[in-house]
């Protein structure tokens, strides 16, 4: 994947889970979180921290997906291997297209 295939994907998780972070933690104190039953041994900071990056994990996912079924038939199907450093066994040993 290009450079800027990863910027399409990991730019706007970036910016959604900022919004996304700010909007639960305006309704939600990480104080008052528990954990199967027990609350939270967790600093606020640790928590904020941990839930941007679930919530950037959780977007990014989401944008690779999108970037995954965006992309032509072609360019998925591509054969990576050079023409010439192909086996002579290989079942795309013709032209890629």
């Amino acid at each position: 994947m290009t450079a800027q295939r990863w910027m399409w994907i990991a730019w706007p998780a970036f910016l959604v889970a900022a919004v996304l972070e700010m909007i639960v933690f305006a309704m939600i104190d990480p104080s008052d979180l528990h954990w199967f039953g027990a609350p939270l041994e967790l600093s606020r900071p640790a928590v904020y921290t941990l839930a941007f990056f679930t919530f950037w994990l959780v977007a990014m996912v989401s944008s690779a997906l999108t970037t995954l079924l965006s992309m032509s038939p072609f360019e998925v199907n591509r054969c990576p291997v050079p023409p010439d450093q192909r086996p002579q066994d290989c079942a795309k040993n013709g032209s890629c297209g």
